[in-house]
């Protein structure tokens, strides 16, 4: 059984709001990701991977290779939310909106993580999205999308849980892009434990010489060598 967190751990809102949203915006605008450095503690990752088989906390678990996502495995938490989750998601949520807005060109998302919620679950998206994943040797996560309904958060945040050489080796965050009449572009990004990684759900905008579009963007996780590796997944929408 795994430590309670500490009472000072269950609220990350100081942590998020210190970060450098300039920094990374830029980030986002130039590469289509950013890094937060670590954000959360060593025990508050312990704590977290520590609930993968607690079946209580979660609503659906998905096998990889049974839908040819992959090899590995992730669970799907339930509400309500772990306090530390639900409170990363409220916390991210509004400078994320400032720059998704800033990417539509309109106030297209609220100010508020549960403004934006009302509008998921009058939609019928009631089911919630934040996940935490466990690879093993060999797995891996094939490139995708994160897509559950009509109401689309375009960002999201994958923070890392284990220690990259002790934990594990191999299983490298990897991002591509796939710009018009262009091969695609990857990304690989480095992660330390406790860092979180930003990076668009679908497809980000691009500044071209004939003004602005969109480049698709799909994520995923290269092959494990050895050890095991969890991540903690914060998505903004909810599911229907």
């Amino acid at each position: 059984m795994t430590a309670p967190l500490r009472a000072a751990a269950l609220d990350p809102a100081a942590r998020v709001a210190a970060l450098d949203w300039g920094s990374l915006a830029a980030g986002l605008d130039q590469y289509g990701c950013a890094t937060t450095g670590p954000l959360l503690m060593a025990e508050e990752c312990a704590a977290i991977a520590g609930w993968y088989d607690r079946d209580e906390m979660f609503r659906s678990r998905v096998i990889m290779a049974r839908h040819g996502f992959g090899r590995g495995e992730y669970r799907y938490f339930a509400y309500p939310l772990p306090a530390i989750v639900a409170a990363l998601r409220a916390a991210l949520y509004p400078a994320l909106a400032e720059i998704a807005n800033r990417w539509r060109g309109e106030t297209a998302f609220p100010e508020t993580h549960d403004r934006f919620l009302e509008r998921c679950h009058a939609a019928g998206q009631t089911e919630p999205t934040p996940l935490l994943l466990r690879y093993g040797q060999g797995d891996y996560n094939c490139l995708h999308q994160d897509l559950y309904g009509e109401h689309v958060f375009p960002l999201q945040v994958a923070f890392l849980l284990s220690r990259p050489g002790i934990d594990f080796t191999g299983g490298e965050f990897v991002l591509t892009e796939q710009r018009p009449r262009m091969q695609s572009r990857a990304e690989v990004v480095p992660l330390a434990r406790g860092e979180g990684v930003i990076f668009p759900v679908h497809h980000r905008p691009v500044e071209g010489t004939r003004g602005r579009y969109r480049v698709t963007m799909r994520h995923g996780v290269s092959r494990l060598r050895s050890g095991t590796r969890f991540t903690v997944g914060i998505l903004f929408h909810d599911a229907r």
